[in-house]
């Protein structure tokens, strides 16, 4: 009997069949379930690279946001700095204009005291001043003051002609004159070079008779007594001499009647 037709083999055979059977079913779930997790992870990669590519874009899109503000901000500071530049030109201007307007007042102050000032000068020539004569001080009209230094300065010149008209024109123009006695002293004198003795003698008396303390009331009286001895009136003369010595005795006009005394007889 051979070994193929052992009464056992068809059990052998059955049972050799059903674990093929067995291993083929198996294999297949092995297969399936590989097959599983393959689509699994495919899926999975699949989010993942979206995922991903998301970011990169949001990533990109950001940049680009950013690179937009970033222009911006520049676009911004320059602009900025443009107004900034533009008000520090505007600011200089001004600072240039104001300059020049404070430098234009300025010039128009002066202009101002300038004018003020000649105002003020004219009008002080027009204006009663102190005025100092021969020590004695009064309020004197700038015209008389004027007048007087111009017959004054005749005088000094040795034009005694013209000096006898120019204060005897003084003394009509002004006869309230606080230069009035010093100009009949002056008159007198321009007389006395004149030769009008008698003349001169009354303007000597009309001073001693208004300012009998006048600073030249004692040259006024030696005068009197050099005009009576030219006239050949030596006894006038000696009284006069006298006169002054006793009115006025500690003046040099004193002191050159008492030589003169010793002169005449």
């Amino acid at each position: 009997m051979s070994s193929l037709t052992h009464p056992r083999f068809p059990v052998l055979r059955a049972a050799l069949g059903a674990g093929l059977a067995a291993l083929c079913l198996l294999g297949s779930g092995a297969a399936s379930a590989a097959l599983f997790e393959d689509d699994e992870a495919r899926r999975a990669i699949l989010e993942l690279r979206q995922r991903v590519e998301a970011q990169r874009v949001a990533a990109e899109r950001d940049s680009e946001t950013q690179r937009q503000e970033i222009s911006q901000m520049r676009r911004s500071l320059l602009e900025l700095q443009t107004q900034i530049e533009t008000l520090r030109g505007d600011l200089a201007r001004t600072t240039g204009q104001n300059e020049q307007l404070l430098r234009e007042i300025a010039d128009l102050q002066r202009r101002q005291k300038d004018i003020a000032s000649g105002v003020e000068e004219r009008l002080r020539k027009f204006e009663p001043s102190k005025v100092s004569v021969d020590g004695k001080e009064f309020i004197a009209d700038p015209n008389e003051s004027r007048d007087f230094e111009a017959a004054l300065a005749i005088f000094r010149k040795g034009d005694f002609a013209q000096a006898q008209t120019a204060f005897a024109d003084f003394i009509k123009r002004y006869p309230q004159s606080g230069f009035r006695p010093t100009a009949l002293f002056w008159l007198g004198n321009s007389q006395y070079a004149n030769r009008d003795y008698r003349g001169a003698i009354g303007n000597f008396r009309a001073l001693l008779a208004q300012a009998p303390d006048h600073p030249r009331a004692a040259e006024a009286v030696l005068s009197i007594a050099n005009c009576q001895i030219e006239l050949k009136d030596t006894p006038g003369a000696r009284r006069t001499l006298d006169e002054l010595i006793k009115a006025y005795p500690q003046s040099e006009a004193a002191v050159a009647a008492r030589e003169r005394l010793t002169k005449i007889r």
